[in-house]
């Protein structure tokens, strides 16, 4: 069975979607589309713009959904039997499979990442990731901190990322290198995702929701909140507005999809970081 595999924030790069402009009609036609939608030249910001601009939540977000939905339409084979996607990635791996457009997609997108970015200014949050712990242990030491930090990525079996305040971070962090951590590194983020932090964003982010159309899904999306297949619009929904405060199961899905009869695994999208991470996951699982 075919999995497809769909990025989040951290894969972006200056030029990306250029040659997909170029070399298909229908790829620059959606990116015309997606400039008309924003209001504004996307995808001059993705094609001339900097790396500084790029790294913008607001502007990641979206170049990383255009570009993967695009990839998945234009490719002659894309023919999934089960999808995830990480973070963001879900998202995109939902207009993929047409559970909702390409257009309201965006909408939905547009609205995240600018309640995100909102929240990131307003508050001091920051993320980690952490190898060559137990998930127990790091669990442990951030449940016994007394700010707000908790895990917020189980990516693979070697790396977990943890997310919250940034004191509650570098006492987490401290602690962690002092007890037999291999290698921690601060991500160059300016928020705390998947973490309490991000709670004012879940109400405001469910009415953009309830405003989209959804169908069921036709292929089973093994969704972050979960790491299990879920088919039905309503669950659906319900998961990518409760993503924003819970953890990403990574590992957990592909261990499930791997269970569940999966034998290929393409990732759709810019970079190859889940490509990456699957090795580790599939490696440490067999």
């Amino acid at each position: 069975m075919k999995a497809y595999l769909f990025p989040g924030q951290g894969s972006q790069f200056v030029g990306m979607g250029k040659d997909l402009y170029k070399n298909s009609h229908l790829a620059k036609k959606l990116f015309q589309l997606s400039d008309e939608v924003l209001g504004f030249r996307m995808t001059s910001i993705m094609f001339e713009g900097s790396m500084e601009t790029l790294k913008n939540t607001i502007y990641t977000q979206l170049a990383i959904y255009i570009y993967s939905v695009i990839k998945a339409k234009i490719s002659n084979n894309f023919n999934p039997d089960m999808v995830a996607g990480h973070s963001l990635g879900e998202l995109s791996a939902l207009a993929a499979i047409k559970v909702f457009s390409f257009e309201d997609g965006l909408k939905l997108v547009n609205q995240r990442a600018s309640i995100m970015q909102n929240i990131c200014e307003s508050t001091h949050g920051g993320m980690a990731v952490i190898f060559g712990l137990k998930d127990s242990i790091i669990e442990e030491v951030c449940k016994k901190d007394r700010g707000i930090i908790v895990p917020s990525n189980y990516n693979s079996p070697e790396q977990l990322v943890i997310s919250g305040e940034i004191q509650a971070l570098k006492r987490v962090c401290f602690f962690l290198k002092k007890i037999g951590a291999k290698k921690i590194f601060i991500l160059p983020v300016h928020g705390a995702f998947h973490s309490p932090i991000m709670e004012p964003a879940k109400k405001k982010f469910q009415k953009i929701v309830n405003k989209i159309f959804f169908k069921d899904s036709k292929y089973p999306i093994y969704q972050n909140v979960t790491a299990l297949p879920v088919i039905k619009s309503c669950d659906i929904k319900k998961n990518i507005v409760k993503q924003l405060t819970s953890p990403v199961k990574w590992k957990q899905s592909i261990k499930n999809m791997i269970n569940h009869g999966a034998i290929s695994f393409t990732e759709i999208g810019p970079g190859n970081i889940l490509q990456n991470l699957m090795k580790k996951i599939s490696k440490n699982y067999s």
